[in-house]
Order: structure tokens, then C-alpha cells, then sequence
């Protein structure tokens, strides 16, 4: 192997590109990042000729020349949770594609530690910040102070009132009415709600959809059969305690509000008491595929997750584009999917 002399690789350049094609290194640049104001028919004449030579953009030289780093940083409460795993799917298929890398860090449902991976991201320069708040978040302040000194933020299922920028969400309360219903069709009276910390805004939405199911079916709502779990079942105790708090009310049927506190449930009422498993009803928000598996069985509200980290990465990178200060922003509410299964 050769390092310097004849032998010298050269990798090509916006330069060797601009000059081949006859075009301004300014053009070029703009085609390869799918830039608007560049003409379909211009963009496909760069693409085909930098895919032909091999091109591969320099980002360490881009981000100098830019000052931005064309990085984006993720904040979610865990990546092994389905939901969150296939949100990040969403945001990179598009990421990539615009020129744009993701650094994911997890909060494990911690504010401590969210704080300290949002800071240490905008300590590197990331360009914008996708987060999903953990459940122990109640203060925002130090979002809206990087916010108000020019990073771009945007807000995705777990969402802030009172911060003017985008959100994506999903249509919560609708799938909690669904899941809610769907168990008073199948006989249930008594049916009780395991949920996430209090203050998270998904957590009230689908209480409220939960609420609005039993209001319609002419069900009284009894405060005694709603459970929150502030740390969103990330410790098994929390879960235990709920369960044998519970069961004396002799439920049912149960809707559970996300996937970690489905399975954790789940575990939890075959530790307590094994006989009443298959008793009790299950319908709840999980968007993992093996729920077909579970035993008991149960009835599924599903996220368009990829959808959620698709729009949510669009916004964002809108606003990093975008050539003046964005005012108007929007929370776009997407709808969820039912899949009802019967209990063996």
C-alpha cells in the first residue's frame, strides 16, 4: 500500500463534479442535498454523475464550511421499547437521506439524566433536537433557554403545553376510547387503567379517552381502578404494588397505557396470583409484533410510529433550513390502529 507519491488516492469533490457538469459548486451542492429551488431534472443529472464517480460528501469539511454540524440528536426514554425503536426507524430513513446523522441518547425515565444528554447534544453542536420527555419531567426551562438561543426542538409523543414549536403525536384519546370499548363489547364492567406518570401529556389524554368509553356505555368512573406508575413500569415493584392493588377490586377487564407497563403487568399478575391471569381482559397501547405471543392474550392499540419519527424529522429539518425564524407551528395528531384478539 502507497501513502503519498504516484499512488495517492483522490476521493472526488463538489469541485471535479461542478466542472465536469459545467455547473457552480453552489448548484451541485444543493441538487446532492435535494434542496427545493434545484430543478428535478438538474438534481438527477448530479445524482447519476456523483453515483458514477463514487462521490461521498465530506462532512467534517461541510460542517466547517457551514458551521453546522449536520448531526440531529434523539432523546427517548428507552430504545428497547418497540414503540420508541420504531420512531427512530421513521427518523433516520429520512435523516440520512437529507445528509443528516442522528446521536440517540436514552433518558430511562429520568429528568436527571435527560437534562444531561440534551446539554451534552448541544454541546456538540447538533443542528436540532427530536425529544420525547421522560416521565419524572415537570421543568422545561432549560429547553427553552437552548430554544430561545437558536436550537431547533421538536416535541413528539410525550409533549410539553407550553412550548411554542411542532409536535407529533398520536390521536390518544381516540385509541384509548377504542381499547376501552372494545372491552365493555366484550362484557366487561369492571375494568380497571394501568398508566404512566400523571403528569406526561399522552398519560392524560388516554385517561380521558378511557373516561369518555365508560361515560358512553353508561359505566361509572371509579378513581380506585386507575393506577399511575411514575417511572412507566422501568421498576418491577412499582408494578407489583399496582397489581396487588388491584386485584381485591376484582377487574375484569384492564387498559394499559404503554408497551413496558403491557409485558411488565403481565410478569407482575403471574408472580401475584398466576390463577387470575387469564381472567382478566387485556387491551392497551403496545406496538410490539409479538403480541400475538402474550399469554394472556390481548388486544392492541398501535402507534404509527415510523409515521411519527417521519413527520417529526421533516418538521425539524424544515425549521433548520428554513431562511427566516419559523412563527407558525403546528401539532400534528396522527391516528392509531385497533387489533382486536380474542382471549383464548
Amino acid at each position: 500500500m502507497y501513502f503519498g507519491g504516484e499512488m495517492r488516492f483522490e476521493t472526488p469533490t463538489l469541485k471535479d463534479i461542478a466542472k465536469a457538469l459545467g455547473l457552480s459548486t453552489s448548484t451541485v451542492s444543493r441538487a446532492l442535498r435535494d434542496r427545493y429551488e434545484i430543478s428535478e431534472e438538474t438534481k438527477k443529472v448530479v445524482m447519476d454523475y456523483a453515483n458514477k464517480i463514487n462521490y461521498r460528501a465530506n462532512p467534517i469539511a461541510r460542517s466547517l464550511k457551514e458551521r453546522r454540524s449536520y448531526s440531529i440528536g434523539i432523546i427517548v426514554s428507552e430504545i428497547a421499547n418497540n414503540f420508541f425503536s420504531q420512531v427512530i426507524n421513521g427518523i433516520e430513513s429520512i435523516a440520512y437521506d437529507k445528509g443528516y446523522h442522528v446521536i440517540i441518547s436514552q433518558s430511562h425515565e429520568s429528568f436527571k439524566l435527560e437534562k444531561l444528554n440534551v446539554e451534552h447534544l448541544a454541546s456538540r453542536s447538533i443542528d436540532g433536537l427530536l425529544i420525547s420527555l421522560s416521565s419524572e419531567t415537570k421543568d422545561i426551562s432549560y429547553l427553552k433557554e437552548l430554544y430561545a438561543k437558536g436550537l431547533p426542538v421538536v416535541f413528539f409523543d410525550r409533549v410539553p403545553d407550553d412550548f411554542e414549536t411542532h409536535k407529533v403525536i398520536a390521536n390518544n384519546s381516540q385509541g384509548a376510547f377504542d381499547a376501552t370499548e372494545h372491552l365493555i363489547h366484550s362484557g366487561k364492567k369492571v375494568i380497571a387503567h394501568l398508566t404512566n406518570a400523571e403528569s406526561l401529556s399522552n398519560t392524560k389524554e388516554r385517561l380521558e379517552g378511557y373516561k369518555q368509553a365508560l361515560a358512553a356505555h353508561a359505566i361509572p368512573f371509579r378513581p380506585e381502578l386507575v393506577k399511575f406508575c411514575p417511572h412507566g413500569g422501568m421498576h418491577a415493584e412499582e408494578l407489583e404494588t399496582a397489581v396487588k392493588e388491584l386485584l381485591p377490586l376484582k377487574p375484569e377487564g384492564i387498559f394499559i397505557a404503554n408497551d413496558r407497563l403491557t409485558t411488565g403487568y403481565i410478569n407482575a399478575i403471574k408472580n401475584t396470583n398466576p390463577e387470575l391471569a387469564h381472567q382478566i381482559e387485556i387491551a392497551g397501547f403496545t406496538n410490539s409484533n409479538l403480541v400475538n405471543l402474550f399469554s394472556p392474550s390481548l388486544t392492541s392499540v398501535k402507534q404509527p410510529a415510523f409515521e411519527m419519527g417521519q413527520v417529526a424529522i421533516s418538521l425539524l429539518i424544515e425549521m433548520i433550513e428554513a431562511r427566516r425564524p419559523v412563527t407558525e407551528f403546528q401539532t400534528r395528531v396522527l391516528d392509531t390502529e385497533i387489533v382486536r384478539r380474542e382471549n383464548l
